[in-house]
């Protein structure tokens, strides 16, 4: 295990699978510059954390290379590229850029606003913090991840990452989906991947989609390169399948998808085996 300042590598210095964990929207640490400059309750900034789904991978967790982020969404946003900078956030942003929806919508690189909060902050971050942000927490982040897959393709002949995240419940109660999973519309990876993550969580009994309402953020857009033979999916777990009703704290079902997780990564290992690709 290697721990940094802004997230935790666990697995071997050497690849023991082609698989590649990344869960970058767990972090429960707040730098007291953050709290300092908040204009709501620091309990209002649990809805932008995908929720211990950190314990989720971290129970599921074998040999593989497993990324954890250690900070806060709210201190800034693994899943957002550097160009995602918000003028409503930090000084010396001009808003002549085209914009991303989600940057629209005040979930930019640093947050602009918590679930149904207004805004966070009650001034905003001068150019100067967000870069040092982006340079001692973003950047070795992505570097870290990138330099796993490239090892894990090396090793292995292909890489897989999968990025793993929480969502709200979605509607209909009992009709929506539990999982989601996210390929940017199969250009971040072979359908054969996404294939075989459906039907584990068919054979698991569990409701999943695909790409939507979540078609797989930065983190698989920027490391996802299928003609280099590395390939990477996001996957989005209903919070109400592994909390407490009140979906704050670890519940019952931490154990069941704990272990669905598990089947997942196993899948894909397997996919990714040599076997698997000469029959491609």
């Amino acid at each position: 295990m290697t721990d940094t300042s802004s997230f935790v590598r666990h697995g071997p210095a050497e690849p023991l699978s082609p698989v590649v964990l990344s869960v970058p929207h767990a972090g429960r640490e707040y730098p007291l510059p953050l709290r300092t400059a908040l204009r709501v309750p620091l309990d209002h900034l649990k809805s932008l954390e995908d929720r211990h789904i950190d314990a989720v991978a971290l129970a599921a967790h074998g040999g593989e290379t497993l990324f954890v982020a250690r900070l806060a969404r709210a201190w800034i946003d693994l899943n957002r590229s550097e160009a995602e900078r918000d003028p409503r956030v930090e000084e010396g942003v001009t808003g002549g850029q085209p914009q991303s929806a989600k940057l629209r919508s005040g979930l930019g690189l640093v947050p602009r606003r918590a679930g149904n909060s207004a805004d966070i902050w009650r001034r905003r971050w001068s150019s100067d913090e967000v870069t040092a942000r982006i340079r001692s927490d973003h950047r070795p982040y992505h570097a870290a991840v990138e330099a796993a897959l490239k090892a894990a393709r090396d090793r292995f002949g292909i890489a897989v990452l999968l990025d793993i995240h929480s969502m709200p419940p979605l509607t209909p109660a009992g009709k929506a989906p539990r999982i989601v999973f996210g390929d940017r519309f199969g250009r971040s990876a072979s359908s054969r991947f996404l294939s075989r993550l459906e039907g584990v969580a068919r054979a698991s009994g569990v409701l999943a989609a695909a790409n939507a309402p979540y078609s797989g953020g930065h983190v698989i857009e920027r490391h996802a390169a299928p003609a280099e033979a590395i390939h990477a999916i996001q996957i989005e777990f209903d919070r109400a399948l592994y909390l407490d009703p009140a979906l704050d704290s670890p519940g019952r079902g931490m154990d069941f998808t704990s272990g669905l997780l598990r089947a997942m990564i196993d899948a894909i290992a397997d996919e990714a085996s040599p076997g698997a690709q000469a029959a491609e």
